[in-house]
């Protein structure tokens, strides 16, 4: 980088010259100088603005390889204005401009580009007179006078490790304005992105093949960087149909419909537990009535539980501490159509379990709840109390484990500690922030846009075969 006091060694520039533009994430790109354009021009798609009115930020694709569509470089800056301008073919266009730095030979200096969709051109890029400073001169019949660059730099990891931070463009699937929502989005400006809340059923969706697309009151929803889904439990069918369509579009989902789905229903949810071989209590179902006997001698008897599929916080599940309570229960629950299943009570748990906040693939806290006294259910919003926790390695193992094999970026999973190893309870799709971050005093939603922005990045682009 030169010295900004110091003065530049001069440069000769061909009419096509390899430059970067490493603020963008634009390691190697060939562009054409043209001395006849006062401001330089990058071909972009999918232009957005995005952010506050008093600082917009606009968001765009660049392909920065010719004829390779495949390889797409999400960028972000800050808008610095808005101008009209005229092409060479005379054709005028109003152009979002930002500043950036660019690179040539080891020298870096700001310029303005403009920003336009222009796909059938050779060059990705023009520099006008403005990026050709004083210390620039012009050799017109010659090119690639500066150090040559290469493409292979998009087939490679540098081309991820070296992504710059950029400002995303954020969805909060949600209903409700709790802790977990508001921490999202102040946490999200405190980065520089910008994270809007999304009423998830007022969201609409046109369904086809060309062009899947999410509305939202009367508006075509932009393109988001990440969505992070926060469905409730009375709205997970339609929840999961918005969260599949954008997975349709591209959109990086922090956690995938199919794993809410699985999660949310807790007979399709044990199933999943059992298929990977994951410790948990003794769990039996069934529909006819005359099983019941049988249900109960399954999980070894009395005292057992009895949870409705789909109950959430802890409502909807109850303890038969006789033979007789629990037909009764079953009974009562079998008037009431409701679908449940029944499952071995720990007694050595003594009303304790362990929520284990899984990130990326990493247990990142843990919290012990404590039922309130005379409660079984130990769930913070059922008046339980939340403290911090060390757990074993086969805790964090079966913790990550589970939200593995719901395919869960970020979830909770809750153990019970038994006098045979921790067994699974439950693994909690969107699992609130707040009992845990008090309980143990980290960031941790920090931790998930970590885990937001590295997936965002870049990714090495496969070499075509030569035939």
């Amino acid at each position: 980088m030169t010295d900004s006091a110091a003065t530049p060694a001069p440069l000769t520039f061909g009419w096509e010259e390899w430059i970067a533009l490493p603020e963008l994430g634009l390691p190697a790109i060939s562009a054409k100088v043209d001395t006849g354009a006062r401001t330089s021009a990058l071909h972009a798609s999918d232009i957005e603005i995005f952010g506050p009115s008093s600082t917009p930020m606009v968001r765009f694709t660049v392909h920065p390889i010719p004829g390779r569509d495949d390889q797409a470089i999400a960028c972000s800056a800050q808008v610095t204005d808005r101008r009209e301008v005229t092409s060479s073919n005379g054709e005028s266009e109003l152009r979002y401009v930002i500043t950036t730095p660019l690179e040539v030979s080891g020298q870096s200096w700001p310029i303005e580009i403009t920003l336009t969709n222009r796909a059938g051109m050779a060059s990705r890029m023009l520099l006008g007179r403005q990026a050709l400073t004083d210390h620039i001169t012009i050799a017109p019949t010659e090119r690639h006078l500066q150090p040559v660059l290469s493409y292979d730099v998009y087939h490679s990891k540098k081309v991820r490790q070296e992504a710059p931070n950029r400002a995303l463009r954020i969805a909060v699937l949600s209903r409700e304005d709790n802790y977990s929502t508001r921490r999202l989005v102040e946490a999200g400006a405190a980065r520089g992105h910008t994270v809007e809340v999304i009423d998830t059923t007022r969201c609409y969706m046109a369904i086809n093949a060309l062009a899947p697309e999410v509305y939202y009151d009367g508006q075509r929803l932009p393109r988001y960087d990440a969505v992070v889904p926060r469905i409730g439990a009375s709205i997970t069918q339609y929840g999961t149909a918005v969260i599949r369509q954008f997975e349709t579009i591209g959109t990086y989902c922090v956690n995938g419909s199919a794993g809410i789905t699985a999660s949310r229903d807790k007979l399709h949810a044990h199933q999943v537990l059992a298929r990977h071989k994951i410790g948990m209590p003794m769990t039996a179902f069934a529909s006819s009535p005359k099983d019941t006997g049988n249900l109960i001698g399954l999980v070894g008897g009395a005292p057992l539980i009895v949870k409705l599929l789909e109950s959430t916080q802890g409502k909807g599940v109850v303890l038969a501490e006789t033979k007789k309570a629990a037909e009764s229960v079953i009974s009562a629950f079998r008037g009431l159509r409701a679908n449940f299943l029944v499952q071995q009570f720990v007694k050595e748990a003594a009303g304790v379990d362990v929520r284990c906040l899984v990130i990326g693939g990493k247990v990142v806290a843990a919290m012990k709840r404590t039922g309130a006294e005379g409660d079984f259910r130990s769930n913070l919003h059922q008046g339980g109390q939340a403290s911090v926790t060390r757990i074993s390695r086969e805790e964090r193992d079966v913790a990550v484990r589970a939200a593995r094999a719901f395919g869960l970026n970020m979830a909770g999973v809750d153990l019970l500690r038994s006098s045979e190893g921790p067994k699974v309870l439950e693994v909690n799709s969107s699992p609130g922030f707040e009992g845990i971050e008090q309980a143990t005093g980290k960031d941790l939603i920090a931790r998930l846009y970590d885990e937001i922005e590295s997936h965002v990045r870049p990714r090495p682009v496969p070499r075509r075969r030569r035939d």
